[in-house]
């Protein structure tokens, strides 16, 4: 659908499918076949393209595309080291019957990939564990969760880059810094960027 004079907002089946897609039009625009793309933007089933010169030509232009299967990237793998020392761990070692130690081993076992970015600067949410292990978001939220706390919500896992009110159930705590203003790209977590979990030893 039309998102403005120059963008398309395309919907898709469910969010595997918006990454596929978000990785076909990256790739098409590399490669210099979507001319002055200026901006590619997911969510979680939908992917904005903005920066085009005949969005109605494009709209009806995608909808032939053969999207292939999203595959992982061969390289550039974001590891995070993690100690798992969040206030919500026993809780959702409950949830998942497990043992916290188990959780801990399922979360670092797990290939994420950051689905699409948003809530705040450096925020990606990440998408890699099954559908059973989904978890609710708390009742409560907390008025302020520490930069580096390492969530779960529903089918997603996530880092807040800076202190921020939340409801995502904490499992754990990095140090790596998900926001720098003054690296290149800012965010340390991108749209189709393969994330691994590794314990703090």
């Amino acid at each position: 659908m039309a998102a403005g004079p120059a963008a398309v907002l395309v919907e898709a089946e469910d969010g595997e499918q918006a990454q596929a897609l978000h990785a076909e039009v990256v790739r098409r625009r590399a490669a210099g076949e979507l001319g002055e793309v200026a901006e590619v933007v997911p969510a979680a089933r939908t992917v904005l393209v903005a920066g085009l010169a005949d969005p109605r030509a494009f709209a009806a232009d995608v909808l032939r595309w053969e999207v292939p299967p999203l595959v992982r990237a061969a390289a550039g793998t974001v590891e995070l080291e993690v100690r798992f020392d969040g206030p919500d761990l026993a809780d959702v070692a409950a949830l998942w019957r497990m043992s916290t130690e188990e959780v801990a081993a399922t979360v670092t076992g797990t290939a994420f990939r950051v689905a699409f970015c948003g809530f705040a600067p450096g925020f990606g949410y990440l998408t890699g564990l099954p559908p059973e292990l989904a978890v609710p978001r708390r009742a409560s939220p907390r008025t302020s969760v520490p930069p580096g706390s390492v969530g779960l919500a529903g089918p997603y896992a996530g880092v807040y880059p800076r202190a921020s009110p939340g409801g995502w159930q904490v499992v754990g705590t990095t140090d790596a810094p998900l926001w720098d203003p003054d690296r290149d790209p800012a965010a340390l977590l991108t749209p189709g960027t393969d994330v691994r979990f590794t314990a703090a030893r």
